[in-house]
C-alpha cells in the first residue's frame, strides 16, 4: 500500500513539476495515509539510490536526495568507515569534494589521507538513528584520526575508533591537536564549495588565536557542541539545484568573538534563566513535512 501510495504521489509531484509554472509542486497534495509515516522508517529502508539524475531536495534537515553517488568503501587516499551503516552516499558535488580534501589531507605529515564518517544514506532523508541533518546529501562527517593505515579490513572499519581533541568540555584542545588539524580544517574550509563547518568551540578558539596569514576561512569554521571526535563538512548547494534549500550564511568577520563566548560560558556558565520556557521536544518527521519530490525519490 505504502508503495503504491509513493508512485501515485510521485506521478502527481512529476507532472505539477512539468507545470508551466515552476513553483506548482508547492501544490501537490499528498496522500493523507503517507504524508503520516515517520520519514526514517521509509528512507532508512532503502539500500540503493534512486535511478534519477542526482539532485537534493530541501534543507539539510528536512530532505531527501536523487540519484546519490556512493563514495568508494576505499581510495588511494581515504576509507569510508562504518561501512554496516550505508551511509557513505552523497551528491557528486560531496564525493567529488571528499576525494579532493582526502588528497590534501595525504600531504600532510602523519596521513595517508582521511577516515570518512556518515554522509547521507542512499535516497538521503531522516535517518533511523543519529543525525538531524545529513538528508540532502551535502554533509559529510571527517574523522579527527590520522588516517595512517588505508587498509584497513571492513571488521577493522566497525571497531577502530576516532580521537577527542577536546578538553575541560570543549574549552580547549588536549594533546592529540597537531598543527595538521589546523592545516587540514583550513584546507576544508577554504574550498569555495564549503557553507560551513561544525568543530567544537575551543578548536575554533585555537585556530583563531595561531592564524597568521590568511582568515577569511575562519569565517565558515563554527562551533557546535559535540564535533571532537569528527569535523561535519556542510556544502553550499549545488549550481542549478532549484529544489534545494541553503542555509543562510555565517554572520559577517571571523567568528572568533563568537567562539570564544562559547568558550567562556563553558568555563563559567551563566545562572539558568528561570522564566525560560520548558524545551519542546522535537517530533519526527512525517512524509508531510518534506518535499513533494521526496516521495519520487522513494517510489523510483
Amino acid at each position: 500500500m505504502i508503495r503504491s501510495a509513493l508512485a501515485a504521489l510521485a506521478l502527481t509531484a512529476t507532472l505539477a513539476a512539468c507545470g508551466a509554472r515552476p513553483d506548482r509542486a508547492e501544490t501537490v497534495t499528498i496522500d493523507p495515509v503517507l504524508s503520516t509515516r515517520e520519514a526514517k522508517q521509509l528512507f532508512g529502508a532503502e539500500a540503493t539510490p534512486s535511478t534519477q539524475r542526482s539532485e537534493p531536495f530541501g534543507g539539510y534537515a528536512r530532505g531527501c536526495l536523487a540519484g546519490a553517488e556512493q563514495l568508494p568503501e576505499t581510495g588511494s587516499t581515504w576509507q569510508a568507515m562504518r561501512l554496516s551503516r550505508n551511509r557513505n552516499w552523497g551528491h557528486p558535488e560531496l564525493i567529488d569534494y571528499v576525494q579532493d580534501l582526502s588528497r590534501k589531507a595525504a600531504q600532510l605529515p602523519g596521513w595517508n589521507g582521511l577516515y570518512v564518517g556518515d554522509m547521507s544514506q542512499p535516497r538521503g532523508g531522516p535517518m533511523l538513528t543519529g543525525h538531524r541533518s545529513h538528508q540532502v546529501g551535502l554533509d559529510a562527517d571527517i574523522w579527527m584520526r590520522p588516517a595512517d593505515n588505508l587498509n584497513l579490513s571492513r571488521s577493522e572499519r566497525e571497531n577502530i575508533s576516532s580521537i577527542s581533541l577536546r578538553r575541560a568540555s570543549g574549552a580547549y584542545t588536549n594533546d592529540n591537536w597537531t598543527p595538521q588539524h589546523h592545516q587540514l580544517l583550513k584546507a576544508a574550509a577554504s574550498d569555495p564549495r564549503v557553507a560551513r563547518i561544525f568543530v567544537f568551540p575551543g578548536a575554533k578558539v585555537r585556530m583563531c588565536n595561531e592564524e597568521t596569514g590568511d582568515r577569511d576561512w575562519l569565517r565558515k569554521i563554527r562551533p557546535w557542541w559535540g564535533h571532537h571526535y569528527h569535523f561535519h563538512v556542510r556544502l553550499n548547494c549545488p549550481d542549478g539545484a532549484r529544489g534545494c534549500e541553503n542555509q543562510a550564511p555565517p554572520p559577517p568577520g571571523d567568528g572568533c568573538d563568537q567562539a570564544q563566548e562559547w568558550v567562556n560560558n563553558i568555563l563559567n556558565p551563566p545562572p539558568p534563566d528561570p522564566d525560560a520556557p520548558a524545551p519542546t521536544p522535537r517530533r519526527e518527521l512525517t512524509m508531510g513535512d518534506l518535499p513533494a519530490q521526496c516521495a519520487a525519490v522513494l517510489a523510483d
